[in-house]
C-alpha cells in the first residue's frame, strides 16, 4: 500500500498468529528473551574487555561474535515487540530492505567470524611457535574487519537492487524481512538470482569449507599427540565447533522456510519462524561461558564473589 503525501511505500506483515488476543503475552516473552540476549552476550563481552588475561586473539574473536549476536538480534527484536503493541503490523519497504540488509549481514559475519576463530585455532595448536607472529594485534584487527566487510559489501548489491524493483504484492508473509521480500516483486529479478549464488558461495559454503578443513587439521595433528594436548585442543575447539553445527543448522532452516513458507499453515509458520532468531543467540554465551574455563572462572567471581575471598 501506498501513502501518496509522503511517497512511502507500506508492506502488511501478515505472519502473526491471533495478535489481538495474545499480545501482551508475546510482548512479555519476547522482550524477557531480548533483555536476556543483550544482558548474557554483554556480559561475557565486559568480562572481556576488563580482564587483561583475556586480551588474546582467541577471547577478542568471542567478544566480537558476541557483540554480532546482540546487532544481531537488535535487528529485529525492537520492531517485533512494537509491532506486538501495535494495531496494525506494518513497515515501510524502505526500512524492510534496511532489516533484510542486517538480517543477513550480521548473519553473514557470524561464518566469517568463526573462520577466523578456526583459523585462530589452527595456528594456536599446530602452528605454535609461529602464533605470536601471525596473531599479531595488527592481524587480528584485519580480520575482525574483513569478516564484517566482506558481508556488508555482498548483502549490498541485492538491498540496491530489490530497493530499486517494482512490487506487485504488498503483504509479506512472515514477521520480519528476509528472503521472502523476493515474493513481493512484480518480476523475479536474473540479476538478485545470480548474485544470491555468489553470497552463499562466498559467506556460507567456502567459510563452512574452511572450518571443516582447519578442525579436520587439528583432529589430525592432535590425535599424534599427548592426551594432555588432546585435552586442551577439545576444550578450546569444541565450544567453536557447537556454535558452528548450531548456526549452520539454524541457517539452513531459514532458507528452507523462505521456500515452504507459504505452503505451511500460519501458526506453524509463526512459531518456525520465530525459532530462527530465539536459539542461536541465547546459546552461544551459554557455550562460551560455560565452556571456556578461563570465561567461566571470571563469571563465578563476578556471580558469586562471596566465594573467592
Amino acid at each position: 500500500m501506498d501513502d501518496d503525501e509522503l511517497n512511502v511505500t507500506y508492506i502488511i506483515l501478515d505472519g502473526y498468529v491471533e495478535i489481538d488476543k495474545y499480545r501482551y503475552l508475546y510482548f512479555l516473552i519476547m522482550f524477557t528473551l531480548y533483555i536476556l540476549i543483550i544482558c548474557s552476550n554483554s556480559t561475557i563481552v565486559y568480562l572481556i574487555w576488563i580482564h587483561k588475561n583475556l586480551h588474546e586473539p582467541m577471547y577478542i574473536f568471542i567478544a566480537a561474535l558476541l557483540l554480532n549476536c546482540v546487532l544481531y538480534s537488535t535487528a529485529i527484536y525492537p520492531k517485533l515487540l512494537i509491532d506486538f503493541l501495535s494495531e496494525k503490523q506494518v513497515i515501510s519497504y524502505s526500512a524492510c530492505i534496511f532489516q533484510f540488509f542486517l538480517f543477513y549481514f550480521f548473519g553473514s559475519a557470524e561464518f566469517l567470524l568463526l573462520s577466523v576463530m578456526s583459523y585462530d585455532r589452527y595456528v594456536s595448536i599446530c602452528k605454535p611457535l609461529q602464533y605470536p607472529n601471525i596473531m599479531t594485534r595488527t592481524n587480528v584487527s584485519m580480520f575482525l574487519v574483513i569478516a564484517w566487510l566482506i558481508p556488508a559489501g555482498h548483502m549490498a548489491v541485492p538491498a540496491i537492487l530489490s530497493a530499486q524493483a517494482k512490487l506487485c504484492d504488498f503483504t509479506f508473509k512472515g514477521v520480519f524481512c528476509n528472503n521472502a521480500i523476493y515474493d513481493l516483486h512484480c518480476v523475479k529479478s536474473r540479476s538478485i538470482t545470480m548474485f544470491g549464488a555468489v553470497i552463499l558461495l562466498d559467506l556460507v559454503a567456502f567459510p563452512l569449507l574452511f572450518i571443516v578443513f582447519t578442525y579436520t587439521r587439528i583432529l589430525i595433528i592432535t590425535y599424534r599427540c599427548s592426551r594432555e594436548v588432546r585435552k586442551k585442543a577439545a576444550e578450546t575447539c569444541l565450544p567453536h565447533l557447537l556454535v558452528m553445527i548450531v548456526f549452520s543448522i539454524l541457517s539452513g532452516y531459514e532458507g528452507i522456510i523462505v521456500r515452504v513458507v507459504p505452503n505451511f499453515p500460519k501458526t506453524e509458520r509463526f512459531l518456525m519462524t520465530l525459532q530462527i532468531i530465539l536459539y542461536h543467540p541465547l546459546f552461544n554465551p551459554f557455550m562460551y561461558g560455560l565452556k571456556m574455563k578461563e570465561i567461566f572462572k571470571h563469571l563465578k567471581r563476578l556471580f558469586c564473589p562471596a566465594k573467592f575471598i
